[in-house]
C-alpha cells in the first residue's frame, strides 16, 4: 500500500549534518505530515525519499518513483513556459521528454488543470502568475505523474485562502485513491488534520504517530526548543 520506510538515515550537505540516524515509517494511503521549526530536516527527509540527497548511511525504501512539488519561490519566474506546459512536464515519466502527448495525457492533463482550478488561465506563462496560481500549476504537475507517491515541500506556504483551500481539497482526493502523501508545514493546524505525523528537531525524529498523540505542548516546545510555559 505504497509505505514508504525510512531506517537509520544520515544526510549531510557537504560538512554539515543535516538527518541523524532517523527511522520512520510513512503509512501507505494516507497524508503525514512532516513538522519542525526551521532547520529541523524536514525538506532534507524529503530530498532523501525524492532521490534528490543521498543518504551517507542507512537506507529508503520506497514503493515507487514519487512525485516531488517544491515551493513556487524555488521556480524561476523568468521560464517562458505556459501553465499547461508546465503540468504537461508531469507527464514526462510515463512519455519522457520528446514523445507527443497521448489521448490518455491530455486528459490526465485536463483532470489536474480542472482540479486545481488553473483550466481558465492554462495558456498563460507561469512567470506572470502569483504566487498562488503558480503554487497551483506546481502541484497540478505533480499530479499529473500519477505517482503512488506524492511529496510535497510547503505547498501553501504564503498563499491565500483560495489557493490553500483548493491545495487541500486536491490532495484530499488523491489521498482517497490510495496515494500516500508526505506535506512539510509549520503549521500545526494543517498538520493537526493529516493522518500521520513525524515530528523532527535538528534531524532527529522527537515523535511519529497521530497528530494528537504527537503534537503535544510538551513535544512541540521541545521541537522548537522554546521552554514550555505554564
Amino acid at each position: 500500500m505504497n509505505e514508504v520506510t525510512v531506517r537509520d538515515v544520515h544526510a549531510s550537505y557537504g560538512p554539515r549534518k543535516v538527518l541523524h540516524g532517523l527511522t520512520a515509517v510513512v503509512p501507505g494511503a494516507r497524508l503525514t505530515a512532516v513538522v519542525g521549526a526551521n532547520g529541523a530536516g524536514k525538506s532534507s527527509l524529503l530530498n532523501v525519499i525524492a532521490g534528490v540527497l543521498a543518504p551517507t548511511a542507512g537506507s529508503v525504501t520506497n514503493p515507487c518513483r514519487p512525485a516531488y512539488v517544491t515551493q513556487h519561490s524555488e521556480v524561476s519566474g523568468a521560464l517562458p513556459i505556459t501553465v499547461r506546459a508546465t503540468v504537461a512536464m508531469g507527464r514526462w515519466a510515463h512519455r519522457g521528454p520528446w514523445r507527443r502527448l497521448s489521448t490518455k495525457d491530455k486528459a490526465v492533463i485536463d483532470e489536474c488543470l480542472e482540479r486545481l482550478d488553473i483550466t481558465s488561465i492554462a495558456d498563460r506563462r507561469l512567470g506572470a502568475l502569483s504566487g498562488g496560481q503558480r503554487q497551483r500549476a506546481l502541484v497540478a504537475q505533480g499530479l499529473a505523474q500519477q505517482s503512488g507517491l506524492l511529496l510535497l515541500d510547503e505547498p501553501a506556504a504564503g498563499l491565500d485562502l483560495r489557493a490553500r483551500t483548493l491545495i487541500d481539497e486536491a490532495l484530499d482526493a488523491v489521498r482517497s485513491e490510495g496515494v500516500t502523501i508526505m506535506r512539510v508545514t509549520h503549521d500545526l493546524a494543517v498538520a493537526d488534520q493529516a493522518d500521520h505525523c513525524l515530528l523532527l528537531r535538528n534531524g532527529h525524529l522527537v515523535a511519529e504517530g497521530p497528530p494528537r498523540s504527537v503534537l503535544t505542548p510538551d513535544r512541540v516546545a521541545e521541537a522548537w526548543g522554546v521552554p514550555r510555559v505554564g
